[in-house]
């Protein structure tokens, strides 16, 4: 056994000598395995309190746990609440564009390590990633809110639910519509499969990005309609409110 032991320990020396690890940011190379380099991490914007306690709008002065921002006083989300790790910014939109569209899946478990801070404290939970249309699933190999909600659950008590939520309806591109134009198109694209699975359940809906709330919102009306007890939305970045015009890949 110390011999195995000892023969992986090379083994892993030599690939770490080969290939070693690197910055998901910048690509420079860095001291261990999903470690940010300096400049990357100083340029994150970690998101935590005080914040909305359902969107999770970060507020300039904490007004208590409980307090709610304008905008949801006004227009409720369906879900009931929602967490990011960063704000949307150059370095979050880096890692969301490798994992999307680079073939990077790794970096889903970069993302993941700093979500994990926001799972909820209580409870068993059924970790529901956002789903993509077969034929986009098809063209990109992956669903990239699958592999993070795997990674999340990893090590966790929570239960996986990768199939719990289906996209019925392909929908459109929602770069470039307005919040109107992203809500009506993605109206009717999910179904609950198996209700059984969901009815009476804490929900964790997992994605990448939270832009306007559109997807989350089909998402979590379709997890409603199945019986969910509770919904919250755990994403790795957000878009903040002041910042909605910013280019987000979908």
């Amino acid at each position: 056994m110390r011999a195995v032991q000892h023969l992986r320990a090379i083994g892993e020396g030599v690939l770490r000598f080969a290939l070693p690890p690197r910055c998901p940011g910048c690509g420079v190379v860095t001291p261990g395995m999903h470690q940010f380099c300096l400049d990357c991490w100083a340029a994150l914007d970690f998101l935590g309190p005080p914040h909305c306690a359902r969107c999770g709008e970060p507020f300039e002065l904490d007004p208590g746990a409980d307090a709610l921002c304008g905008a949801c006083h006004a227009d409720p989300p369906a879900f009931d609440a929602m967490r990011a790790a960063v704000a949307y910014g150059p370095i979050a939109r880096a890692l969301a564009l490798k994992l999307k569209y680079g073939r990077r899946p790794g970096i889903a478990h970069t993302m993941a390590s700093a979500m994990r801070r926001h799972l909820p404290q209580e409870g068993e939970w059924l970790l529901v990633p956002v789903p993509l249309h077969r034929w986009r699933i098809w063209r990109r190999g992956y669903n990239q809110s699958a592999l993070m909600a795997r990674a999340i659950a990893r090590g966790t008590e929570h239960d996986l639910g990768l199939e719990a939520l289906v996209r019925v309806k392909a929908t459109p591109i929602l770069r470039g519509l307005g919040r109107d134009g992203r809500a009506r198109a993605v109206r009717g694209a999910f179904a609950v499969r198996d209700k059984a699975a969901v009815a009476g359940r804490s929900v964790l809906l997992v994605d990448d990005v939270y832009t306007t709330g559109a997807t989350a919102n089909a998402c979590a009306k379709a997890l409603r309609r199945a019986g969910a007890a509770r919904i919250e939305l755990l994403c790795w970045a957000r878009v903040l409110r002041d910042d909605t015009d910013q280019d987000v890949p979908r």
